[in-house]
């Protein structure tokens, strides 16, 4: 099973706005992840894709696989806070207001799904499930007049 990683670092945004968007591409199929994050309103998803087609174009270059991209999916994706930068920021009356220019490390982790092999000679199981009894509403009814 091949699984690749790729991080961006110093991006700047804060962790948690990175963090909104990768909540929606972790677990997802890679070319489905793309297509998320192609079409995503958020500024961050452009450097968040950047980072998946490199996680991608990593696992093409490890030894031993498949070939196959629709096989990858995003098992793991984070962003992590990097160094804020402070600056100063001029007020009323001669004061200062401080502004933290925020950063974020990016880091996207893709596997490959394993083939699904079927055992040969067993066929699948079939059976209908149990259904709940439940009573009709007229019994119902009627089963609790008759106590009352």
């Amino acid at each position: 099973m091949i699984e690749a990683r790729a991080s961006a670092r110093f991006v700047r945004t804060s962790a948690q706005k990175a963090g909104l968007v990768l909540d929606q591409i972790r677990g997802r199929d890679v070319n489905q992840a793309l297509a998320l994050l192609r079409y995503s309103l958020k500024a961050i998803a452009r450097d968040i894709g950047k980072v998946l087609r490199s996680a991608i174009a990593n696992a093409q270059q490890q030894s031993g696989f498949g070939g196959d991209v629709d096989r990858l999916y995003v098992s793991a994706c984070y962003a992590d806070q990097g160094p804020s930068q402070k600056r100063v920021r001029p007020a009323p009356m001669g004061r200062a207001f401080r502004v933290v220019k925020r950063t974020a490390h990016l880091t996207v982790h893709v596997t490959e799904r394993p083939l699904k092999i079927a055992a040969v000679g067993q066929k699948p199981a079939r059976g209908k499930a149990a259904k709940p009894r439940v009573k009709p509403v007229g019994q119902a009814r009627a089963a609790k007049g008759a106590t009352a």
